[in-house]
């Protein structure tokens, strides 16, 4: 912790702690994140495998007691869920912007993971889908709204330390997500599922604990409520909710009473949700009336965007179900005669943006003192075609595979690391974007819309799964790399008139 001098009141020189340069709230968010992504990402990499196990293997030594699915049913579930979370976010922004503020927000998202993740910890396959739901429901809550507050610590757009504090906070969700395989991947997948739920929980308690001791160092406006809604606005939304759910019950009541019930009854409307409500989103953002003509530009501009991340985390996604399939069964176990657990792969990504974030924003740094930095626009071509390159490698080791073999760890390791490097250029920048182009009124949602990108992607590869598409395939694969490099030669293209309707933002 480093500190600067600054004036009270007096005018006089005091010293104010900072964290690395920057706010002291910083590192209240920058723990609580990490907690939140500790338990999110350990439970993330026990997922497919749960879902996948069946009986106790004698000869292998692996437990059983999973739920005994099919790999393309549990890429399915595992799509659908992923999207699921970041599709929460955009409710939870608007909690954040007319009910409750960021702050409060926040505690309360921390409390429904940590019940969610407990229910996880109880065995049935009742109380699973009970846990993906409040952790879907809380991690939703949560990462609009913690966004936010990290944008509210500098002054305005303009701040020159902005794009470093989100990149520093960055660092602080992966170094959760990197120590989570080994912690709660292990301990579940090799020994006890449920355990290792158990884990997950602890881990969120240890965050919110955390967050709640550290609230005097966050900004004045992660307490206030924006745009609250009015009584009668609220009595609106009572209405429309309880109705909701009431048809909703009503509907699936008479599925199951019918004997017709199947999973599919509960995923195909998730996913098409997940692909229809971004749409709706944005089109809503964009008839507002009451935004100024400036910010009807930027949201004409911050479509390319988003439309640019869906298709890079379509295929970035991956990495914890199509990714995660192949390591297990098709790649070697071992390295220099050590063993090591599948999920152990789940730590490359989070590992390598630690060790290159900083470089990344180093470098960045460097060639903007040289006029020479590449624009928001530039990077996200970047990161589309180098993560279409990533599942271009993938193919050959698939191939390879195509026999019995195992091939080697080394093939992930760098595929892994490929998609690092895509998502050093796109999402740290994306999160950025989406604060300077955010319309003052949908200041909270908008980050929401950048997480609705990852729900359309997700949603995407759900509904190919759900549709027979074999994701494991050497040609679906293929087609998915040449998507995305595709993509990102069409944003490069159209990289000025993008730049024209984002303004000043650069």
């Amino acid at each position: 912790m480093a500190s600067s001098l600054t004036k009270d009141s007096a005018n006089t020189p005091v010293t104010e702690k900072t964290f690395f340069g920057h706010p002291r709230g910083l590192a209240t968010l920058f723990m609580t994140e990490m907690w939140e992504r500790f338990s999110y990402y350990g439970m993330r990499a026990l997922l497919v495998y749960y879902l996948v196990s069946g009986g106790a293997d004698a000869a292998t030594g692996s437990q059983g007691g999973g739920l005994a699915m099919t790999a393309a049913t549990a890429t399915a579930i595992y799509s659908v869920y992923v999207s699921m979370v970041y599709l929460m976010a955009m409710p939870g922004g608007w909690f954040g912007d007319r009910v409750w503020g960021a702050r409060k927000t926040v505690t309360i998202a921390g409390a429904v993971i940590m019940a969610g993740h407990l229910s996880l910890a109880l065995p049935g396959q009742a109380m699973f889908f009970v846990g993906l739901a409040l952790v879907a429901v809380g991690s939703g809550l949560l990462k609009a709204n913690i966004s936010t507050m990290v944008g509210h610590l500098y002054e305005g757009p303009e701040d020159p330390r902005r794009d470093g504090g989100f990149t520093l906070f960055y660092i602080g969700i992966n170094l959760g997500a990197f120590v989570a395989p080994f912690v709660i991947g292990t301990v579940g997948k090799e020994y006890d599922w449920h355990l290792g739920f158990a884990l997950a929980a602890l881990g969120m308690g240890l965050g919110l604990v955390q967050f709640l001791f550290g609230t005097r160092h966050l900004s004045a406006k992660s307490s206030v409520v924006p745009n609250p809604l009015s009584a009668e606005e609220r009595r609106g939304v009572l209405v429309k909710a309880t109705v909701a759910v009431l048809v909703t019950a009503a509907f699936y009541g008479a599925v199951v009473a019918l004997g017709v019930f199947t999973l599919n009854w509960a995923l195909v409307p998730l996913t098409l949700a997940g692909l229809i409500i971004p749409v709706a989103v944005l089109a809503r953002i964009k008839r507002d009336k009451e935004l100024s003509a400036t910010e009807q530009s930027k949201v004409n501009g911050y479509i390319w965007f988003f439309v640019a991340a869906a298709v890079f985390w379509m295929i970035y996604d991956q990495g914890g179900s199509t990714l995660s399939l192949f390591a297990d069964s098709k790649t070697a176990d071992s390295v220099f005669g050590i063993g090591f657990s599948a999920t152990w792969y789940q730590s490359l990504n989070p590992l390598y943006v630690m060790a290159l974030a900083p470089v990344f924003a180093w470098l960045w740094l460097w060639l903007a003192r040289r006029n020479q930095e590449p624009s928001t626009i530039v990077k996200f071509a970047m990161g589309l075609v180098l993560v279409g390159a990533s599942f271009f490698v993938f193919v050959v080791p698939m191939g390879m595979a195509g026999d019995g073999t195992k091939v080697s760890p080394m093939w992930l390791v760098s595929i892994y690391m490929i998609q690092t490097i895509a998502e050093l250029c796109l999402s740290p920048v994306g999160l950025s974007v989406t604060t300077k182009m955010a319309p003052q009124k949908y200041a909270s949602q908008m980050m929401g819309v950048w997480f609705l990108a990852v729900t359309a992607g997700d949603c995407t590869t759900g509904l190919l799964s759900l549709a027979g598409v074999d994701l494991n395939g050497t040609w679906i694969i293929a087609m998915e790399a040449s998507l995305a490099v595709v993509a990102g030669l069409a944003v490069y293209m159209y990289r000025k008139k993008v730049q024209t309707l984002m303004g000043n933002v650069h």
